[in-house]
């Protein structure tokens, strides 16, 4: 069985991933409208007839392409911020619970999940849960991620003629779109600190969360950290925790190491004997931080193999 989808959006910088990873596929046939697409009558006919539509827009734009759907056959990925703490939306976290796998594939209405909050959820929310983290912490979060994460307009900047910035701070006004999204999710009461920044390098990110563990109930161990990300993960296709152990304790980690993959790599540290632990997370921005997100989630809601496309 041949299904249908439509990208609405496919020529921004996530809809080309997107495109890219299942116009090969001999199991789905993209509906593309070409020049077509800013015309409100075709694109209303693809959100429609389409099996599966996945938007690629901003979110207003997201929000009026959701609203022009009035076939209930339809299903929806939104990679857009538009639905990410909606109610009726499914988060497109497939990892983040034993449920949640289910909950993606039996949906119509799925929302994809942020890049930096990939990361941070991944490494977080396993631990509030196993009550390592209370829910009301003050928990911050430092990230880094490749310039195309900013879209268009800040790959130009980067790319462009004379191009020197090698690192620059943003969301410095503390209210950056990612926060309810992360807090809720990772099942924070307190709204987290989000400390993002941007990399002269295309792709790929480092989500890291800081603790003092002195300042958790019971002072947990690093090992104990450890073991709840080792359980909540087993078993997971995408997501693997590394050992304690690891040469990227004493040599540092890459960004750049799981570009090109739908992978997902959660890191602990720590002195074992002291009180201070680093959690972090290694992704591709616009692999398992989007459009690599979108395919998984995709697969999962048609019903297919979850790594089709992916591999």
């Amino acid at each position: 069985m041949t299904h249908t989808i439509f990208i609405d959006g496919e020529a921004g910088t996530t809809g080309l991933e997107i495109r890219e990873r299942l116009e090969a596929r001999a199991d789905l046939e993209l509906l593309l409208l070409g020049e077509r697409r800013r015309d409100v009558a075709a694109r209303r006919e693809a959100l429609n007839g389409a099996d599966a539509v996945i938007l690629c827009l901003p979110d207003d734009a997201a929000k009026e392409a959701v609203a022009m759907i009035d076939n209930p056959a339809v299903k929806v990925i939104d990679a857009s911020t538009a639905h990410r703490t909606a109610l009726g939306w499914t988060y497109g976290f497939p990892e983040m619970d034993a449920e949640q796998r289910a909950a993606v594939a039996g949906s119509t209405r799925v929302s994809n999940p942020g890049c930096y909050p990939t990361g941070f959820i991944a490494l977080m929310r396993p631990l509030v849960r196993a009550g390592l983290v209370p829910v009301d912490h003050p928990v911050s979060v430092n990230a880094v991620s490749g310039y195309s994460g900013g879209g268009k307009a800040m790959i130009a900047e980067f790319e462009g003629e004379g191009a020197a910035t090698a690192h620059r701070a943003y969301g410095l006004t503390l209210t950056h779109k990612h926060v309810p999204e992360m807090t809720r999710h990772a099942g924070l009461s307190r709204p987290v600190l989000f400390a993002p920044a941007v990399g002269n390098y295309r792709q790929g990110m480092l989500v890291e969360v800081p603790l003092h563990l002195s300042a958790l109930p019971e002072t947990p161990s690093i090992e104990r950290l450890h073991g709840a990300l080792l359980e909540a993960y087993a078993g997971a296709r995408f997501v693997e925790v590394a050992d304690l152990e690891t040469t990227e304790a004493m040599i540092g980690i890459e960004p750049e190491g799981l570009n090109g993959t739908n992978r997902l790599r959660l890191h602990v540290f720590g002195d074992r004997s002291g009180a201070q632990a680093r959690l972090v997370a290694l992704l591709d921005n616009l692999g398992k931080g989007a459009s690599g997100a979108a395919v998984q989630n995709l697969n999962l809601m048609l019903g297919l193999d979850e790594a089709a496309g992916l591999q």
